[in-house]
């Protein structure tokens, strides 16, 4: 405003930030890899996707840049914590949490990569989260930390809870349009969504304390991070499409510095996503996009938790690198 631009230019100016952290993610994981796989090949596909992929344009295109910030710090934050820099992953995820609510879910693989101080990273971490999130509360700011008393009016075919909305009711979008063949959301589902998907990080905590010393290598951490927020899409009521794009660069997080081959997981990963929740929605109706979805979530949900916490032996840690390889590179 103080050169003369409306609110686009506004708005473009804020949104550099989630930019400039998708790019600096895209270089970093570049250079880690680079040095973890001096082999390797198509590292600037790493990069790419970092940086610019076709859910990181959705996300700037529906107005929340701040998506790909949240996601930049909360894979910052695992880093750090792989790194044994426990400070650095305090300030990181406390960053993380005061930018979006449902990074409280990174909460979880920064205290498993953690080696010492745990408790300590978590509590400075809330408190830099109290300082962005109280002025909000003091001066009466709707939704709170987690949104968890909000009645949505959005009721998207791409989550568990789908069959148990009904039909026969009229939806209508943000902008009033009306949303054919959309089904009503059940008066109970609003204010138990977000809490549960807060809930995810004790049981994903405990049940990596079962795995301990028996086959952990460094990158399993970014593992976690990308099963529990592709969780948070699958449990969420309103799950847009852009909301899987921290799901998404977990993922390449953790395959660009645990594999040296090309990162086709992720790119398979982005491309289906794209394709459920943006294409698709344009030519079939809404309880198929349930399918196709669930067709793609519940299976890599399946695949997710069994890499995150199997029990791998001694002799594949050997050779994926045990310990922390990572923090000898950083």
């Amino acid at each position: 405003l103080l050169w003369g631009g409306g609110s686009l230019a506004v708005y473009r100016m804020v949104a550099v930030p989630g930019l400039l952290a998708g790019a600096v993610l895209g270089v970093v994981l570049w250079s880690l890899r680079e040095r973890a796989h001096p082999d390797a090949r198509w590292s600037l596909i790493v990069v790419a996707l970092a940086a610019g992929n076709p859910l990181t344009l959705r996300a700037l295109s529906l107005g929340h840049p701040e998506e790909i910030l949240g996601a930049a710090l909360c894979i910052g934050a695992v880093l750090a914590a792989i790194w044994q820099r426990p400070w650095l992953a305090a300030v990181l995820l406390g960053l993380a949490l005061g930018n979006k609510a449902w990074a409280v879910l990174a909460i979880a693989p920064v205290f498993v990569a953690l080696e010492r101080r745990r408790w300590a990273v978590i509590a400075l971490a809330c408190g830099i989260a109290a300082l962005f999130v109280a002025p909000f509360l003091v001066f009466g700011a709707r939704g709170g930390v987690l949104g968890a008393g909000q009645t949505y009016s959005q009721f998207q075919p791409w989550q568990l809870w789908w069959p148990l909305g009904e039909h026969g009711h009229v939806i209508r979008g943000t902008l009033g349009e009306i949303k054919v063949g959309y089904r009503a959301a059940p008066g109970w589902i609003g204010p138990i969504s977000h809490p549960l998907i807060a809930l995810l990080v004790v049981p994903a905590t405990l049940l990596w304390w079962r795995r301990r010393g028996v086959g952990t290598t460094s990158t399993d951490p970014l593992l976690l991070l990308a099963l529990l927020l592709l969780a948070r899409c699958v449990l969420d009521v309103v799950d847009n499409a852009y909301y899987h794009l921290p799901f998404l660069l977990a993922l390449l997080a953790w395959e660009a510095l645990a594999r040296a081959r090309p990162p086709v997981l992720s790119l398979l990963a982005a491309g289906v996503v794209w394709l459920v929740t943006v294409r698709l929605p344009l030519v079939i109706t809404p309880d198929a996009q349930y399918a196709a979805y669930m067709a793609f979530a519940l299976p890599a949900l399946a695949a997710l938790g069994w890499a995150t916490y199997r029990r791998a032996s001694v002799e594949s840690v050997a050779r994926t690198g045990a310990g922390r390889p990572l923090a000898a590179t950083a």
